[in-house]
C-alpha cells in the first residue's frame, strides 16, 4: 500500500481523501492542518489529524505527502519544505513562475534524496500533455486552449475583495464562433477578447454602490479588462442555490498541415467537461502521486512534471495488463 498523507484540507484536500477511496493500492495515513487539528473533521474512519507544525515527525509513516495549500502564498514555502522531507506532489498553477517553482523544489528534494511532482491538475497537467503529445505529432501547426464554461476561483476571490462585495462566483466562457473558426482548422489569430468572456455573480452589501463595482470589476487590471465582461447583481440566496458547484472544463485543440505541399488539414482536440474542478484535480493528483512513490523506489530523486513521467507509472495495472488491455 502506498501511505499517502494530505497537507491541507480544503477542497483540494477533501477532494484527495475521496479520489484515495477509488485507489485499492493507497491508504491515507494522516491529514495535516495550520488550524487546531481538535476542530477537524474528515470522512474517513481511524484518520489521524495532525498538526502542520508537527509534519517532520511522520518522515517515516508517509511515501507521498499531496500538498493542498495555494499557488499564490503556500506552495513556493511548503513545496520545497517538505519535498526535503517527503515524496511530494503539489498542483502549482501560476504558469509564469513554473519555471522558477521547479528550480527550487528541485534543488529540496534533491537534497532530501525525494521525488517532487509539481504542477499536476488538469491546466498545468493533463492539457500540458495534450499540448505536448499533439505539438510533437503535428508540428507545422498551432496551438489553443479555451477555458470553460467554468468558475475560475481566483477571478472570484478578486471580486470578493471589493469592497461592499459579500459573496462572488466568476464563470469564464469560450466564444463558440472562435472555437468553431479553430475547429474548422482556419488557423485563426485570436485575441484575448475574441476567445472568452467573463460572466461575473456577485451579493453585495445593502449601502453597496453597484454602479461603482461593476466599473471596478469590468476595469481590474490582469483579470477582467482585456474580456467583454458581464456582472449580474444576485441576492445570497440566489448565490446558495444556483453557484454553490464548482463546475469547470475546456479545450485544447492544435490544428496542422501535413503533405508535401501542405495539402492535407488535421485536427486534435481534448475536451473535459467537469462537475467538480476539486475532485478531477484530486484524481489527477492521486495518479502522479503512485508514479511518484514508483519513481522513489527505483532511486531517483529530483523535481519531475507531467512531461517526465512514462504513462504506466500512473496506472495501477501492470504492464502486461496494459498492453493486453488499451494497446
Amino acid at each position: 500500500m502506498i501511505r499517502i498523507g494530505i497537507f491541507g484540507y480544503g477542497n483540494l484536500g477533501r477532494g484527495i481523501e475521496s479520489a484515495i477511496r477509488q485507489n485499492s493500492d493507497m491508504e491515507l495515513v494522516a491529514v495535516f492542518t495550520r488550524r487546531d487539528p481538535s476542530t477537524l473533521r474528515i470522512n474517513t474512519e481511524g484518520v489521524e489529524v495532525a498538526s502542520a507544525a508537527n509534519v517532520a515527525d511522520y518522515k517515516d509513516k508517509i511515501d507521498v505527502m499531496i500538498l493542498c495549500g495555494g499557488s499564490a502564498t503556500d506552495l513556493p514555502v511548503q513545496t520545497p519544505e517538505l519535498a526535503r522531507m517527503f515524496n511530494v506532489v503539489d498542483s502549482f498553477d501560476t504558469h509564469a513562475k513554473i519555471p522558477e517553482h521547479f528550480e527550487n523544489v528541485d534543488a529540496a528534494s534533491k537534497e532530501g534524496g525525494n521525488i517532487a511532482m509539481i504542477s499536476v491538475g488538469w491546466d498545468p497537467g493533463m492539457f500540458s500533455l495534450n499540448r505536448l503529445y499533439a505539438g510533437a505529432v503535428l508540428p507545422e501547426g498551432k496551438d489553443y486552449t479555451f477555458w470553460g464554461k467554468g468558475v475560475s476561483q481566483g477571478h472570484s476571490d478578486a471580486i470578493r475583495r471589493i469592497e461592499g462585495v459579500l459573496d462572488a462566483k466568476q464563470y469564464t466562457i469560450p466564444v463558440d464562433s472562435a472555437l468553431e473558426a479553430v475547429r474548422s482548422g482556419a488557423a485563426p489569430t485570436l485575441t484575448t477578447r475574441e476567445k472568452h468572456t467573463r460572466e461575473c455573480f456577485v451579493v453585495v452589501s445593502e449601502d453597496a454602490d453597484k454602479a461603482l463595482i461593476e466599473k471596478q470589476i469590468k476595469e481590474m487590471p490582469n483579470y477582467f479588462a482585456d474580456y467583454d465582461t458581464t456582472v449580474h447583481f444576485i441576492s445570497a440566496e440566489e448565490m446558495k442555490r444556483d453557484h454553490s458547484g464548482i463546475p469547470h472544463g475546456g479545450f485544447v485543440i492544435r490544428t496542422g498541415k501535413t503533405g508535401f505541399n501542405k495539402e492535407h488539414n488535421h485536427v486534435i482536440e481534448y475536451s473535459l467537461k467537469l462537475d467538480s474542478n476539486p475532485e478531477f484535480t484530486s484524481s489527477a493528483i492521486v495518479a502522479f502521486a503512485r508514479a511518484a512513490y514508483r519513481l522513489s523506489l527505483q532511486g531517483d530523486s529530483g523535481c519531475k512534471t507531467v512531461f517526465d513521467i512514462p504513462p504506466a507509472l500512473l496506472s495501477i495495472k501492470s504492464a502486461e495488463e496494459l498492453r493486453k488491455e488499451l494497446l
